[in-house]
């Protein structure tokens, strides 16, 4: 498996995609962003004549944005969630649910307006394939030898792809970093929010299957270990939260990010981020059994026993 790396405009830096052959195919995990520069080093890395397959982990612009350039530039199939097809299939009433869930939050009309500006500005939708494959519902991967597990949390669409002695774990697993817990509606009854605090408790369960394998992040090169990406996010998150809990007597997360960060938040999608992982910490300290309770299950809460105490109190 080949590890591939390009630069992103986005905060989060450089990305990465894989490549290999299975069964003679050459196949693609990711893509990188939609930018000139990331299409540019594509071209130059992967042979486009001969590509066969490529897997999405999840469609954000970082991981999916070349998709619809190698759908319609080769004869490659495109494999992606059904959440991620569910997500693009009804785009504007996603968007419409998640400014109706920041207004609950406390957000006036200008600032989604503003934060629906960045999303243009910044290319955070790039063009969906038209023509793609649902990794559920194909038997492809399985001949190949790939298999996936959902580990959603960060998003409701995340994938983890199986190959061999590797798992190409998109955003799912990332060293040092704690990747938002992205505040979206339910993509299975677009009635209420996708609760990401209990998607990540389960998720961590189904990450056991990982174990042994060399994990191939969507960022950062590497990772150290399972255990230590895993104890590193819930060590922040329960380190975050204790933060949280002083001003659980506030009612709108927008007051919430005000005593927090002041006035040092001026981008409305960094805004955006801050409320995902506060209404993500909350959920945590209205039921923390629930991580409480997975930890114990893998065999790591003992190590963050003293932190997750400090938290709930």
């Amino acid at each position: 498996m080949r590890q591939h790396t390009i630069n992103t405009p986005y905060m989060v830096g450089e990305a990465h995609f894989y490549s290999t052959e299975l069964n003679g195919d050459l196949v693609l995990f990711d893509t990188g962003p939609s930018t000139p520069e990331a299409l540019a080093y594509l071209q130059t890395v992967v042979d486009l004549r001969r590509l066969k397959y490529l897997f999405i982990t999840h469609c954000h612009v970082d991981h999916y944005g070349l998709a619809d350039f190698i759908a319609k530039n080769s004869s490659a199939e495109v494999f992606l969630s059904r959440k991620d097809a569910i997500k693009f299939r009804r785009h504007h009433e996603r968007l419409e649910h998640i400014r109706e869930l920041l207004r609950s939050y406390g957000y006036d009309h200008g600032f989604v307006d503003r934060l629906q500006a960045v999303y243009t500005d910044k290319k955070i939708f790039p063009a969906f394939p038209e023509k793609y494959t649902l990794v559920e519902e194909s038997d492809v991967p399985r001949k190949l030898g790939i298999d996936h597990i959902g580990c959603p949390g960060h998003s409701q669409s995340d994938l983890v792809y199986l190959c061999g002695k590797y798992a190409v774990t998109g955003d799912v697993l990332l060293r040092n970093i704690f990747q938002a817990p992205l505040l979206d509606v339910d993509l299975e009854t677009f009635d209420g929010r996708f609760r990401n605090y209990d998607a990540y408790c389960a998720s961590l369960l189904e990450l056991q299957s990982v174990r042994g394998c060399e994990i191939l992040p969507g960022h950062r090169q590497y990772v150290e270990s399972l255990d230590e990406t895993i104890l590193f996010y819930a060590g922040k998150l329960m380190e975050r939260a204790a933060q949280v809990k002083r001003l659980e007597g506030v009612a709108l997360v927008s007051d919430v990010i005000a005593k927090l960060f002041g006035g040092a938040l001026d981008d409305p999608f960094i805004t955006y981020l801050k409320v995902s992982e506060i209404v993500f910490m909350r959920d945590f300290l209205a039921e923390p059994e629930k991580l409480k309770n997975s930890l114990e299950q893998i065999g790591l809460f003992d190590l963050v026993c003293d932190v997750y105490a400090a938290a709930v109190g």
